[in-house]
């Protein structure tokens, strides 16, 4: 296994639960760390946590070009390129297709599928230049297959998916490798606000999440996990 100790790695959606588990882990494996977030107070305080310095914290809207230039110019001015990139910003609405709106749609769309565009048009080109990365994306098992009241969210991760697929086909003669993680349901904040019957006390734990994010950042370097499926053992979807 590759070792994390002084690579640089970028986390985007380090507020999150997950994000900030796998921010921890990255840092007790000697990474240094940048984080990126939507909620500045939220960011600051798991920078605080982890003792992270102010100027590797970037509030971020994924959804705009002009906030994620300025996030990857940000990076770049105090180093090369990143080694690692794990993009973990994502919204996700449940909803039946009749009270589904195409705000909510457009927006499932913007975040989820646009948001990562962005991050790997901005940040790809500095991977190029050093001939190295790894990307770590989370399209979800919802992004291999469908759920009813899923309509937005399966679009936004079947379409990350397959852009994903094709930019792996680009990155071929490069040692840039891309890891698709395709998650079941993980006990966090994604359904506070999720009208469904939901088992929570049965799902993936936001630690173990984390834990297999942290796992495929040490792949070995002569090889690549293109993708790996984690999905609570009581709900196997795939």
């Amino acid at each position: 296994m590759e070792s994390l100790k002084g690579k640089n790695v970028l986390i985007v959606g380090a507020t999150g639960g997950i994000g900030a588990q796998t921010a921890r882990l990255m840092q007790g494996s000697g990474a240094q760390l940048f984080l990126a977030g939507r909620n500045a107070a939220k960011l600051h305080a798991v920078g605080q946590q982890l003792q992270v310095p102010a100027q590797r914290l970037f509030a971020v809207d994924v959804t705009s070009e002009e906030s994620v230039a300025a996030l990857a110019a940000g990076v770049q001015a105090q180093i090369p390129a990143v080694d690692v990139l794990v993009i973990l910003s994502g919204i996700g609405i449940i909803k039946p297709m009749e009270s589904l709106s195409a705000q909510e749609f457009q927006l499932t769309l913007q975040t989820n599928l646009f948001g990562p565009f962005l991050l790997l048009k901005h940040f790809l080109p500095a991977m190029k230049e050093q001939k190295k990365g790894l990307i770590i994306n989370i399209p979800g098992v919802l992004g291999k297959v469908p759920m009813a009241g899923a309509a937005a969210y399966s679009a936004s991760k079947y379409g990350l998916s397959g852009m994903l697929q094709s930019i792996r086909e680009e990155l071929k003669r490069t040692e840039i490798r891309i890891t698709n993680i395709f998650m079941g349901g993980v006990d966090s904040a994604f359904w506070d606000n999720i009208d469904l019957r939901v088992q929570r006390d049965k799902m993936i734990r936001e630690e173990e999440a984390a834990k297999a994010i942290w796992f495929l950042a040490q792949q070995p370097a002569s090889g690549v996990v293109s993708e790996m499926v984690l999905q609570p053992f009581n709900h196997q979807a795939i």
